[in-house]
């Protein structure tokens, strides 16, 4: 490019010199002169012409040099033009302008990487549309909570996420420029909820009128809160339950004492009264002994007293505490063939409450002359599955996710009448967890129910 400007100014001004000589030319002819003049003249004006287009040249040359690249290894002292006139001051102008520029682009830069970094980070999902709705760009963790893979750029929300309150939300912030807050429950997601904020972007001072501000755009921000909407209604559903397990047994012993308060009664039916508020005493005492055992397997300051215990030694004695209750309901316990050298690493005392709690469950709602089967394997000589069959009643699948919370019952008046607290499942799993192990169940309604939980296997072994 510098050379075109150069040999365009280097032919004007030979075009112009050929002019003058021409003319000279002709008069030096009429006074009897030859061209031999003319050629001479011309090829001294030629380097002549060349040396003043370049010298006029220059500095134009360099300020195109600068404006078109704006690098800052232009903007050096060298490609500055030092002529005291206009074009000095344009010079300047230009190299001031370019040194603005690319720090605008600089800042701008690290900007985007930064706001890039913090979308990237964020545990919450973020979507962002332009002023007409369409989708300028989603995160990371939105990708992730609502499991998308297709390019949602230039896209309507609906398109994606198929839900009209989230669109309507975005539609009335994009034209009120109020913020919208609400709860989302997607399909999509796996039945996921979310709490949903949409804000508004308005446009900078520059890009509008002043005294008015433009929504250009908006951010709605995805916060999973699935976790505390179950925990929720986990600790609503244990209000109502401990209050209901609670209510039971002190209702009867407030009725039968205020009976027992009034006289006029015989022997033996006072006999009787005392033996059912006894009874509901005791009941009372089970539940606040199980909600203790339960806050101290919770709480951070729980340990453990792991040891090495031989699995069929631990068997053999949680039979024997059971023997009794499987005697009264004639339901036959019986163990699978477990090999002396299989050791697991677990507390003793925690272990035994595990199976007492499963296998009293098993007993329980198995029918007389039932049979309940203990098994043992171990997997991949890391863990000892165990598992507690029996053929009882059952559990419905829809009941199989929640009958390890505290005082769920599939069947609340039959699980009363056994006596139950509603706290045994809650109980085990939070002991096998403690472990390091998994506790979960298989169930068939009419067929029976198996209980599987695993514990690490002694590395002694």
């Amino acid at each position: 490019m510098s050379l075109r400007f150069q040999w365009k100014l280097t032919f004007v001004l030979v075009f112009i010199s050929l002019f003058f000589l021409l003319f000279y030319g002709l008069f030096s002819h009429i006074l009897n002169s030859t061209f031999l003049s003319l050629f001479l003249s011309l090829l001294l004006i030629f380097p002549l012409a060349y040396a003043i287009s370049n010298f006029l040249s220059r500095p134009f040359l360099r300020m195109v040099q600068t404006a078109s690249g704006f690098v800052p290894d232009l903007f050096k002292a060298e490609n500055r033009l030092s002529s005291g006139d206009e074009l000095e001051r344009l010079s300047k102008t230009i190299e001031q302008m370019g040194t603005q520029l690319r720090n605008r682009i600089d800042e701008i830069s690290k900007e985007r990487d930064y706001l890039q970094t913090v979308l990237k980070g964020m545990m919450e999902g973020v979507l962002m549309v332009d002023e007409r709705g369409r989708i300028l760009m989603v995160n990371e963790a939105l990708r992730t909570l609502l499991s998308l893979s297709v390019d949602v750029a230039d896209r309507m929300p609906l398109e994606i996420i198929r839900n009209a309150e989230l669109e309507a939300a975005i539609r009335k912030v994009l034209q009120s420029g109020e913020s919208e807050a609400f709860e989302l429950t997607l399909p999509s997601s796996g039945g996921k909820t979310f709490e949903v904020n949409v804000v508004g972007i308005p446009s900078s001072a520059e890009e509008g009128d002043k005294g008015s501000e433009r929504i250009k755009g908006a951010i709605a921000v995805f916060h999973d809160i699935t976790r505390l909407k179950d925990l929720e209604r986990v600790r609503q559903d244990f209000v109502a339950n401990v209050s209901h397990e609670l209510r039971t047994p002190l209702t009867t012993i407030k009725g039968y004492a205020e009976t027992l308060l009034e006289g006029a009664l015989g022997e033996e039916v006072a006999h009787r009264f005392v033996q059912v508020i006894k009874r509901h005493a005791d009941r009372l005492t089970k539940i606040v002994e199980d909600l203790l055992m339960l806050s101290r397997i919770e709480s951070k300051e729980f340990r453990l007293k792991i040891e090495a215990i031989p699995v069929q030694e631990l068997i053999h004695d949680v039979l024997d505490y059971i023997k009794g209750a499987a005697e009264k309901k004639r339901v036959a316990v019986s163990p699978a063939e477990i090999p002396p050298s299989l050791i697991i690493e677990a507390d003793r005392n925690y272990l035994e409450q595990v199976f007492t709690n499963l296998l009293d469950n098993a007993i329980k709602y198995s029918p007389e002359g039932g049979v309940v089967r203990i098994s043992a394997i171990e997997r991949d000589q890391e863990e000892i599955e165990f598992s507690i069959k029996d053929n009882g009643i059952g559990i419905p699948k829809e009941d199989l996710t929640r009958i390890f919370e505290r005082f769920y019952r599939v069947d609340k008046g039959r699980s009363q009448e056994l006596g139950g607290t509603g706290l045994g499942l809650s109980i085990v799993k939070h002991i096998v967890q403690a472990h390091g192990g998994r506790v979960w169940a298989e169930s068939q309604p009419g067929e029976g129910s198996i209980f599987y939980f695993t514990v690490p296997v002694s590395k002694k072994s």
